[in-house]
């Protein structure tokens, strides 16, 4: 097949009921034609926010099946039985922390002798990422946490509450409307202040990378002044706090775990080499949260943050200040513990009972109530997808031209898109050996 003749196939999401993105928008298409002569085939979708006939007037091509295309994107992990052999497929699959639910993909995807690229890991030289959807989860996890909060507090008797006029993300056409009504939020609050029995408000922002950066940016359209976590522990003692400012905190890894051995110091390069070495420092400033918004990377090595017997410990005592845990980390029985599933967008909230170390699905209950809608990002899809498909745009016409049937070592790819490759032909390549013991279990 020579090059001038590959066609790329951008493939329907499945996976949720409510994934509405696309890795690359009409705009790009047209661009990708106009500039390369780049040829698509977009499998046809009724709930993609953009629609067939928006990419028809691109100039793509639309059909039931990607059969003819030997390159194939999509966004979330693609089911078994849809791969093909030879055929390189370019996704976010999940694999690389040996994800057990997605060890029969990979297997299936290696039996085929296919390609595998993982945006997540298309990175520069300083491994920062380069194609991401992060920032968006932020924004729509901050969104989505300042409407739980309005309806978990009319729960509690605040029928009132400035929060009660903030939708859920995926209800407002824009980003920008959303922007809109959290501002007239803010300017309410500036006016006319915030209930006496929630004050001081606070928000604390676990990380600071790109979902963080995205959810702060929301929280920063009200009337918001930060604070260091050293300063939010002394906060609650003031007398003389006003009613319309809203307090904000950013916690690092040394806020969030300290060593063992209380003879060291807090070492961000050790801690990230030998996180067995290091416990929970966190619990400390839960009590003091209004709103915590989980946005940090987290695996099974590092201490959680807030467990079951914590969150126990703290409703002993009478119902805590905490209201909200916006998880945009989203990771099942992870770093939030009783954060027991990723929720779905049409189903997003439940209230964890501490004391019953139950789950209730909705916005009653007595408890914690918990965001954890785990495709954030499709909330807000026409602008999320339009933000990950700039970023990925200029590495298409390399991909198109590469010739996958070479060597892994005499591949040509853009060094990021290459580091990115977890399969070649079917076999792991250098970077990703380790995965073979996640498949051999």
């Amino acid at each position: 097949m020579s090059i001038m003749s590959v066609k790329i196939g951008i493939r329907h999401e499945d996976k949720y009921a409510m994934e509405r993105r696309t890795p690359l928008t009409p705009r790009h298409i047209k661009i990708l034609k106009d500039k390369h002569d780049l040829k698509f085939i977009v499998q046809t979708s009724s709930k993609r926010v953009f629609k067939d006939e928006e990419y028809l007037t691109a100039g793509a091509e639309t059909s039931e099946t990607l059969s003819e295309c030997p390159i194939i994107m999509g966004v979330k992990e693609i089911p078994s039985d849809f791969f093909e052999k030879n055929k390189t497929y370019i996704f976010f699959s999940h694999v690389i922390k040996g994800q057990p639910y997605n060890m029969p993909m990979l297997k299936k995807m290696m039996e085929m002798g296919c390609n595998l690229i993982d945006y997540e890991k298309v990175a520069d030289d300083q491994e920062r990422r380069l194609i991401f959807f992060g920032k968006f989860a932020g924004l729509a996890g901050m969104i989505n946490s300042f409407w739980s909060l309005g309806q978990r507090l009319k729960e509690q008797g605040y029928t009132n509450n400035p929060f009660l006029r903030v939708k859920q993300s995926y209800q407002y056409d824009s980003l920008a409307d959303a922007k809109a009504e959290i501002s007239e939020v803010g300017r309410e609050i500036a006016e006319k202040g915030l209930p006496k029995k929630l004050l001081p408000l606070t928000i604390g922002f676990t990380g600071y990378g790109n979902v963080s950066v995205g959810a702060q940016e929301i929280a920063a359209l009200l009337p918001i002044k930060e604070v260091s976590p050293e300063k939010l522990l002394e906060l609650q003692t003031r007398k003389d706090l006003p009613d319309n400012i809203i307090y904000k905190t950013v916690f690092h890894e040394k806020h969030i775990s300290k060593p063992k051995d209380s003879n060291h110091n807090f070492e961000l390069q050790d801690y990230y080499n030998h996180p067995e070495k290091y416990e929970n420092n966190f619990e400390q400033y839960i009590p003091h949260l209004t709103i915590l918004m989980n946005c940090m990377y987290w695996d099974t090595r590092y201490p959680r943050i807030f467990t079951r017997e914590f969150a126990r410990k703290l409703y002993e005592k009478g119902e805590p200040k905490i209201k909200v845990v916006g998880d945009v980390t989203c990771d099942p029985d992870g770093s939030i513990e009783f954060t027991h599933k990723g929720t779905e967008i049409d189903d997003p909230v439940f209230v964890y009972d501490p004391i019953r170390n139950e789950p209730e699905m909705g916005f009653k209950g007595n408890g914690i109530l918990v965001m954890a809608v785990d495709i954030l990002p499709s909330e807000l899809p026409r602008d999320s997808s339009e933000a990950f498909g700039d970023a990925l745009v200029n590495f298409m016409k390399p991909i198109a031209d590469a010739n996958f049937e070479t060597d892994f070592n005499d591949l040509e790819l853009p060094t990021p898109v290459k580091k990115a490759m977890i399969l070649h032909k079917g076999k792991l390549t250098p970077g990703y050996k380790y995965i073979q013991q996640y498949l051999d279990d």
